[in-house]
């Protein structure tokens, strides 16, 4: 039965913990405090921070596997911990450094054991693995033992195992981490796919804004455990001035390029072979500044890198006067 209300709610959410240090002397970190938020079925949220800000801290507590310090939380309707195994039904998880796939069995095994787990009907069973086998593009590797699987490949079938129950909410903590660039773009492209088609509640953590940007509708960013900014992705750019970096690499070395519109130049490697341009998505576009600098040299190759999550956090405070 469909979440009546916020599918995530939590009030004043806290957790601390006692981290013993050298000496034997134990001392208290707090790893969130006070998070009040609420996320609406079908949304898809994405949850930033630097290293040790709380996130992961926080998708435990989620998913019933941490017990809040203080506060309260519900996911799907249901308390966490006191009802774990029944969030567990509605539920998807994929923590990018652990895995919920068999290593030693073939990766459709490990399909056919958690349908079990999840009591799924054999039509049922057969229907939605082959939906996500089709979309995922998983059939050239069923049979092979999850521990000979490229990363990429394993990450797929990690977010297929994740799905095969058909889950209200998705939680993914640091998918795309490790991956290749075509790997993160089949897996952007297959979560849209599956929110388009099922209405899937999406709650991402990353490092990668070239996650945010493609999958999510709204940020929350969080820093020290606290919530800094709920809003827009559009929001956040105009708060902090998130810049995009276009890097070329130029046919002969050439003197730093300057005068281009909208742009700032970050530096140059190799003679000018190599240079970086920063530039606000806000005022210009990629295309635009690869046009103007193809005015002063000859581009060989290009790519475009996204903003880095700890220059956000840092530029969100500065924007606070913090």
């Amino acid at each position: 039965m469909p979440t009546d209300g916020p599918i995530i709610r939590t009030e004043a959410l806290t957790r601390r913990f006692r981290v013993r240090s050298k000496g034997f002397r134990s001392h208290e970190v707090t790893a969130v405090e006070d998070l009040t938020l609420s996320i609406g079925a079908g949304e898809s949220v994405g949850y930033i921070g630097a290293n040790g800000a709380g996130k992961s801290t926080t998708i435990k507590m989620l998913a019933g596997i941490l017990t809040p310090t203080s506060g309260t939380a519900i996911t799907c309707g249901l308390k966490p911990v006191a009802q774990r195994r029944a969030l567990a039904r509605r539920l998807g998880v994929v923590f990018g450094q652990r895995s919920q796939l068999w290593w030693d069995l073939p990766l459709a095994e490990s399909f056919r054991i958690l349908a079990a787990i999840h009591d799924l009907r054999a039509d049922r069973e057969r229907e939605r693995t082959a939906e996500l086998v089709e979309n995922m593009e998983l059939a050239e590797f069923l049979a092979t033992p999850v521990r000979q699987l490229s990363l990429g490949q394993r990450m797929r079938g990690e977010v297929a195992a994740a799905l095969l129950h058909s889950p209200e909410l998705l939680i993914l903590d640091e998918p795309t981490i490790g991956l290749d660039v075509v790997s993160k773009q089949r897996l952007r492209e297959f979560l849209l796919a599956e929110r388009a088609s099922h209405g899937t509640t999406l709650l991402l953590t990353t490092h990668d804004m070239g996650d945010v940007s493609r999958l999510c509708e709204r940020i929350l960013l969080v820093d020290h455990g606290r919530l800094a900014y709920d809003g827009s992705l559009a929001g956040l750019s105009k708060t902090v001035a998130m810049r995009r970096v276009l890097v070329v690499d130029l046919a002969a070395p050439t003197p730093d390029l300057h005068d281009l519109p909208h742009a700032e130049h970050l530096g140059s490697e190799a003679d000018g072979l190599r240079q970086r341009l920063a530039f606000d998505p806000e005022a210009t576009t990629a295309a635009a500044l690869l046009a103007a600098v193809s005015q002063q040299a000859v581009v060989r190759d290009l790519s475009v890198e996204e903003p880095d999550v700890e220059d956000v956090v840092r530029r969100v405070y500065l924007s606070r006067g913090r």
